[in-house]
């Protein structure tokens, strides 16, 4: 079983555009959503496809199941995606031992900048970088099934500023 342990902030500035090492176009949406769990189907670059299950309710770590999928099969499921498909670049950016990826949303999300860095245990200190803002690990409103199932329900309480 892998586990997802990351930690999560917003991005006060675009200091991080020069250690960019590689860049992907995600869209992403839920075709299930509970306060535990979810299932999420991903295609990236319009090439590849993930079926991804995550399950707990910790602020930093859960379990996750990711398996491919065709393209064919996401799109359609992105079609019945409960709310909206987000829609976003992610950057690769290593950072002293670490690989910080930055989501820069576009769509409905336009303007949102969130920066996540994966550890290999709940103990690690990634040196955090001065682009870095607020941490918002543990606010469900800045995980990606919020921003994708809860839009219009929250969208005005988000704040996009670090």
């Amino acid at each position: 079983m892998a586990k997802e342990i990351e930690r999560k902030f917003l991005v006060r500035n675009d200091g991080w555009r020069s250690g960019a090492k590689a860049k992907s176009i995600l869209k992403q949406g839920y075709i299930a959503s509970m306060d535990d769990r979810s299932v999420r189907v991903r295609v990236l670059d319009n090439e590849k496809a993930r079926l991804t299950i995550k399950i707990g309710r910790s602020a930093m770590t859960r379990d996750e199941f990711e398996y491919a999928i065709p393209v064919v099969d996401a799109e359609q499921l992105l079609g019945d995606a409960i709310g909206i498909v987000i829609e976003k670049t992610r950057y690769r950016v290593p950072h002293e031992g670490f690989v910080w990826e930055v989501d820069v949303f576009a769509g409905e999300h336009r303007g949102l900048v969130i920066a996540e860095v994966e550890m290999r245990s709940e103990t690690d200190k990634p040196t955090l970088p001065s682009w870095l803002g607020r941490e918002v690990t543990g606010d469900f409103r800045y995980s990606n099934q919020a921003l994708a199932t809860e839009f219009e329900h929250d969208r005005h309480a988000l704040s996009n500023t670090a």
